[in-house]
């Protein structure tokens, strides 16, 4: 070999080993956080005194062709600008067009494309309401996206209407996959979600929110009170998102009185059997019904239909003597297996009073399960999972897509940007929900290809920064990544963070202080990942910024080991030394086990401030007796990539 090669592989060796030193420097970093506390948010993860948002409310009403599949609807928006800024333009949502070929999800994938005006939405009308007047505005289409570029800007508290006329045809599978139709032998099933045209978000951070849906990043919305209409054939049974509030006007006799009944109990009670689908809920059995829903603090709605949907429903109790309801939808079909579709309401119950038990107290009257063709979308109070599931299948949709009420509909954070923030705390909340349900029938909760039969999800989270090192961060939006890193990271690793935050960093009394206040802190408003970083931070009294920086912003590994062990003064009885070294960049706390000959043992956890002084640390244990054995780590808490070293034996 050339001494150049020589020369190259020494040059070589010298990086790679550079690489894999430990450097306090980069995760303790004094300045980390980039923006400080204004009048806006504070230094202390809160909203500030000058905090503002833009509030959305909508009435809509729409009707549905069965044979077309045609929605035909009007929606009027009430938009009130409460910046300091004068908007000179408006920027609505109009995801229902990611089924044209020309919006911008397809055209990553194939941009030799032609318009088709036959999908996604039709406008035929948009008015604008300002300065005591209707008018009609132009308006331009990109995508999935309309903006009105507006002549007379509206001013700081100035509010406008908008009214649209629009209609779509519903596709088999609309909206980038989370709604659509599919038949049951009973009758078709109809999901609508992201129906109406919706107001972008307009915040301090980037002004207009405009990301097109591309299809991975889901929804960024303004909170306001949504009105809503849908007018069916009367043979339809119609479940919604909010309060049906004529249910009087349109339900029949039967249906009003179980409906009352299961208001007022615990156990499920069925609202339309399976042997009553050839009966209508309604008072008229044909013609069209008009189904009349309301929601208050709510970025979002949707709702579902079907002529073959069983009903049943039960009480939720919550903690300050409230109740509201917890109700399933769901065809013959998938009662196949009695411990899936026929428990739904029984779990999604379940899961609603312990996440508002333990975290924030379920705001709204409805809490709904739809069986259907989606998978598993959510909405506010609402949730689509798909028909056929097994029993353990049917409680983590049941648990987790309700559980998104919480995260991101109640705390409104940016799906589209930071999907730890919504998917993340949603499936961590999940996780003690599932260890709660029925004397943990359903625990733990396993899922996701990282954890196919029930490992350590410490050993599997490994797996999951080793195949993202040098991709994808917590920080990286769904659409910037390849899809293979979405569930492992925005799911499974943001979800393991706040478990050893709450098990191994904290503890359960300062975490759960902490987790709450953010959740009331932020409930309807929109935080940013800086405001959830500074109100735990606050919350907890604990500098954690070395946390944040190390598992949201890199995918840095951990690996401690033992690495010597000294008596002191060289005598047994006078207690010993134990070195452990970082050998990767990660740092965390260091959870010790030591044993003595004489049976003692002693379990401790050292600060993680230790690694602030480089890669050893060293440390004191007053054992009186020869050591036998140390353990770092012994219960497989932390996400340790070599346990070979982790051990010494005497």
């Amino acid at each position: 070999m050339k001494l150049s090669g020589w020369l190259f592989l020494l040059f070589f060796f010298t990086i790679v080993t550079a690489q894999s030193q430990y450097e306090p420097s980069k995760i303790f970093i004094p300045d980390f956080y980039k923006h400080k506390g204004d009048n806006i948010r504070s230094a202390s993860g809160k909203p500030s005194s000058g905090y503002w948002q833009n509030q959305a409310d909508y009435t809509v009403k729409a009707s549905f062709n069965v044979e077309n599949k045609l929605l035909q609807g009007d929606v009027t928006i009430d938009y009130t600008n409460n910046s300091p800024d004068q908007l000179d333009a408006l920027w609505l949502q109009m995801d229902q067009n990611t089924e044209k070929p020309e919006a911008r999800g397809n055209t990553i994938i194939n941009p030799d494309v032609s318009q088709d005006d036959t999908k996604g939405y039709a406008i035929s009308k948009l008015q604008l309401f300002k300065d005591g007047k209707w008018q009609e505005v132009p308006f331009i289409v990109d995508g999935t996206r309309m903006q009105i570029r507006l002549q007379n800007t509206v001013k700081p508290k100035e509010k406008i209407q908008l009214a649209i006329d629009y209609s779509y045809t519903l596709q088999p599978e609309s909206g980038g996959q989370r709604s659509g139709y599919m038949d049951s032998n009973d009758g078709k099933i109809f999901e609508f979600s992201y129906w109406y045209p919706r107001m972008c978000v307009y915040d301090d951070y980037y002004g207009w929110n405009t990301l097109p849906f591309i299809g991975g990043g889901e929804m960024y919305l303004d909170y306001g009170t949504i009105d809503y209409q849908v007018t069916v054939p009367a043979n339809q049974v119609v479940v919604g998102a909010g309060a049906l509030i004529n249910e009087k006007e349109i339900l029949n006799g039967i249906t009003l009185q179980r409906l009352e009944k299961a208001r007022n109990s615990d156990e499920t009670v069925f609202i339309r059997t399976a042997e009553e689908l050839n009966k209508s809920v309604t008072k008229n059995g044909s013609g069209t019904a008009t189904w009349h829903f309301r929601m208050e603090n709510t970025r979002d709605v949707a709702w579902a239909m079907s002529t073959g949907y069983i009903w049943d429903a039960a009480k939720i109790n919550l903690p300050d003597g409230k109740t509201a309801l917890a109700q399933s939808v769901y065809p013959v079909a998938s009662t196949q297996n009695k411990n899936a579709w026929a428990r739904s309401t029984e779990m999604l119950k379940a899961s609603v009073e312990d996440f508002s038990k333990k975290w924030f107290e379920y705001p709204y009257p409805v809490a709904t399960c739809v069986a259907g063709p989606v998978g598993g979308m959510e909405f506010p109070s609402l949730a689509f999972n798909y028909w056929e599931v097994e029993s353990y299948d049917m409680f983590l949709l049941a648990s987790h897509e309700i559980g998104h009420t919480w995260f991101p509909m109640i705390v409104g954070s940016d799906e589209r940007r930071h999907p730890f923030m919504d998917e993340g705390f949603n499936t961590f909340i999940d996780i003690y929900a599932q260890d709660d349900f029925n004397n943990g029938e359903f625990a733990p909760k396993r899922d996701g290809e990282y954890a196919p039969g029930g490992g350590n999800p410490a050993d599997e989270i490994v797996k999951v920064i080793e195949d993202a090192k040098d991709g994808p961060t917590l920080m990286t939006p769904s659409d910037d990544q390849e899809y293979k890193h979405v569930h492992p990271l925005a799911y499974f690793k943001s979800a393991f963070g706040l478990v050893l935050l709450r098990e191994v960093i904290l503890g359960h009394d300062k975490f759960d202080y902490s987790f709450q206040q953010y959740t009331k802190d932020w409930a309807y408003k929109h935080p940013k990942p800086e405001d959830f970083f500074r109100s735990m931070d606050n919350g907890s009294g604990e500098d954690l910024t070395w946390f944040w920086n190390g598992w949201f912003y890199h995918n840095w590994q951990l690996d401690q080991a033992v690495t010597n062990m000294e008596y002191t003064e060289g005598k047994e009885t006078n207690g010993a030394t134990i070195t452990v070294t970082n050998k990767q960049q990660m740092v965390m706390p260091i959870l010790v086990t030591v044993e003595e000959s004489n049976g003692k043992t002693h379990t401790f956890s050292v600060p993680v401030e230790i690694w602030k002084f480089g890669k050893d640390a060293s440390f004191h244990v007053n054992t009186t007796s020869k050591i036998t054995h140390i353990e770092l780590d012994a219960e497989h808490q932390m996400p340790d990539m070599d346990r070979s070293n982790n051990e010494w034996k005497g």
